[in-house]
């Protein structure tokens, strides 16, 4: 028995052995890293470590300048003009002129419709008008000097009776003072007068009313007549051109609904017209954001087939309720018409110029851990140069730029890069900042 534990503990030694040496190793790592610990963590009399190496920083000095205000939106397009070309009258189409894509210039015959009744017509209403013109030549001609010959006669007639009746009455007067006639004749003859010259007044009145009553009253009617009669040629004349289809407007044809021997309706579009020379990119802007924009600031439009100029002309005075939104209009010219209606494109406008401001590098901006937004400074020189925590309030951005409304003054020099990170008071090293030919050549190494 004790032979074999003799043999057992001898063939153990070996692995004995090893576990101790790996054992040794281990305690030995572990001192040496704890007393790299303890060093690095035991500071220097004095406080902080004067052997601390400045962070490598680049900065720039605070100015004043301008910014713009730019407000920046989604935007759908649509024609600046457009057009559903609609017949005035029910006529069957007898042919069309013009297909999809087709440029058409303003009256341009679009289509044809069958008219062929509306000519008859129209031929028939021209000589009820010749007609008409006729009946009032005749009597303004003959009809009314027959009668104005005839008054003239019945007034001759009474005024020659009127004559005759007042000389027979002058006699007997002339008589009766002699005593040769009796008084009653004399009244006879006055009561002749009388009514001689009763009729010769009514002769009168009669060829005087027919000169400026009655031949006035026929004459208007017959003028009557002859205006009825072209109001009605001129109808028919309207109708018949309605006929001919035109284009109202200059554009492309985007659609045709009908074709040749169909029935057209009035206010049925047979064809679409859109003019997309110039284009309206309709944007839903922010309330707080279109305060500020107005009509005829610049703006710039992004899409598809690239960037173009445009300008605002249209600011909606009332606001979305259902997206609390206000539409900005901003029309663009269309070159080459690349851009097509319907089409989504980013709106950048210019609500506002902002001069004689405080603006700094958006790089410099970083955040506050309490909230809020702050810059790093550069505050002494060279070997003295120190971070400095600062408190800002930004406002306008514009690009790679930002303004500052508070907290900066022109002349404090910010950090750029490398103020991500850094402590207040730490110590900084300002190196120029590289230029763009350098970091290319980083990049190709």
């Amino acid at each position: 028995m004790l032979d074999l534990r003799k043999q057992h503990l001898k063939h153990q030694a070996p692995y004995r052995a090893r576990t101790i040496g790996r054992l040794a190793v281990a305690l030995l790592v572990a001192s040496l890293f704890l007393a790299g610990c303890g060093k690095k963590a035991a500071p220097k009399e004095g406080g902080d470590d004067e052997g601390e190496a400045p962070t490598p920083v680049t900065a720039e000095p605070v100015l004043r300048g301008a910014i713009d205000h730019v407000v920046v939106a989604d935007a759908v397009l649509y024609p600046v003009n457009q057009s559903n070309v609609t017949p005035k009258i029910s006529a069957p189409v007898k042919r069309i002129l013009v297909n999809r894509g087709d440029h058409v210039k303003v009256g341009q015959v679009l289509a044809e419709l069958e008219s062929a009744d509306l000519a008859a017509a129209l031929e028939e209403s021209k000589h009820q008008v010749d007609q008409a013109q006729s009946a009032y030549q005749l009597l303004a001609g003959a009809t009314s000097r027959d009668d104005q010959s005839k008054a003239q006669a019945d007034v001759q007639t009474a005024q020659q009776t009127f004559d005759a009746a007042k000389k027979v009455y002058d006699a007997r007067v002339a008589l009766q003072k002699e005593g040769a006639l009796p008084q009653k004749l004399v009244d006879d003859s006055k009561l002749a007068m009388v009514l001689a010259q009763t009729q010769l007044e009514a002769a009168q009145r009669h060829m005087e009313s027919l000169s400026q009553v009655g031949q006035r009253e026929a004459l208007q009617g017959a003028d009557a007549a002859v205006k009825t009669a072209k109001a009605h040629y001129d109808s028919l004349n309207v109708q018949l051109s309605y006929g001919i289809v035109k284009s109202p407007i200059a554009g492309v044809v985007a659609d045709r609904s009908v074709y040749p021997g169909e029935m057209a309706q009035p206010g049925m579009p047979l064809i679409s017209i859109v003019d997309i020379s110039s284009l309206i990119a309709r944007a839903n802007v922010p309330v707080k954001d279109a305060v500020a924009i107005k009509p005829g600031r610049p703006a710039r439009i992004a899409g598809p087939d690239g960037d173009l100029a445009g300008i605002v002309t249209v600011v909606s005075p009332a606001v979305d309720p259902s997206t609390t939104t206000v539409e900005v209009w901003v029309k663009v010219d269309n070159p080459g018409e690349k851009l097509k209606p319907g089409g989504t494109v980013r709106v950048s406008i210019i609500a506002e110029t902002i001069t004689d401001t405080i603006v700094i590098p958006v790089s410099a901006l970083l955040n506050f851990d309490e909230g809020g937004q702050k810059v790093m400074l550069v505050v002494g020189k060279d070997k003295n140069a120190v971070a400095m925590e600062r408190k800002v309030v930004p406002g306008v951005r514009q690009g790679a730029r930002v303004q500052i409304t508070s907290g900066l003054q022109e002349g404090d020099i910010v950090i750029t890069s490398g103020g991500l990170g850094l402590d207040d008071k730490a110590k900084v090293e300002v190196q120029a900042p590289k230029d763009e030919d350098e970091d290319d050549d980083d990049d190709a190494k």
